[in-house]
């Protein structure tokens, strides 16, 4: 596998690692490069999270309640992993991703996670926007629709700056990995009978 992670790797144009800096919260990632359990995914990995259209929080900046640690186990993610919360402590970790949004107005949010039968099929996900907040459950083990990596949340409205934000918790997901990778906010047109 390793082999083909590197063959895959090299053809791959969004392979070129950017500078990026870990979380400093999370325990490092264990697996070695190039060791990965779905190879054929490789190309779908997006190193660079400032070359995604709209405003896009990787987990290298989110605010994390408990032990999260990295993984580069299961493309595709975006930027260095993504975190897991090694399947423990269930109900009492949480990841939050807040944008700095330059206006106020509609925006889809998308949710990245890599997929497998190993994660979570009760994520719950909670979206704080200017109309209040929405709670989802969302199926980590189901593939995202958008290049295999996003999974769109819904339209919100939201105020410009830091006052929003997504936060993926690990309650009620026992026995399953629940899996934090990126958030994107894409700015969307509102036709006037759009509540």
């Amino acid at each position: 596998m390793r082999l083909a992670f590197f063959f895959l790797a090299a053809l791959s144009p969004v392979w070129a690692a950017p500078k990026l800096t870990p979380h400093p919260a999370a325990v490092p990632n264990i697996h070695t490069p190039g060791e990965v359990d779905r190879p054929e995914l490789v190309p779908f990995i997006v190193a660079d999270p400032a070359a995604l259209p709209g405003i896009v929080v990787d987990e290298t900046s989110a605010t994390l309640v408990g032990s999260w640690q990295y993984s580069t186990h299961t493309p595709p993610y975006v930027g260095l992993g993504y975190l897991h919360d090694q399947n423990k402590d269930k109900g009492t970790k949480s990841a939050m991703l807040t944008p700095n949004l330059p206006r106020a107005g509609w925006y889809e949010v998308r949710l990245a996670h890599c997929y497998n039968v190993r994660r979570a099929t009760n994520t719950p996900v909670t979206i704080r926007h200017a109309d209040g907040e929405t709670t989802l459950r969302i199926n980590q083990q189901q593939e995202p629709p958008h290049a295999r990596l996003w999974r769109t949340l819904g339209v919100f409205r939201f105020n410009a700056g830091r006052d929003g934000h997504v936060r993926i918790s690990t309650a009620g997901t026992e026995g399953k990995y629940v899996i934090v990778d990126a958030v994107q906010f894409l700015p969307v047109e509102v036709s006037p009978s759009r509540p």
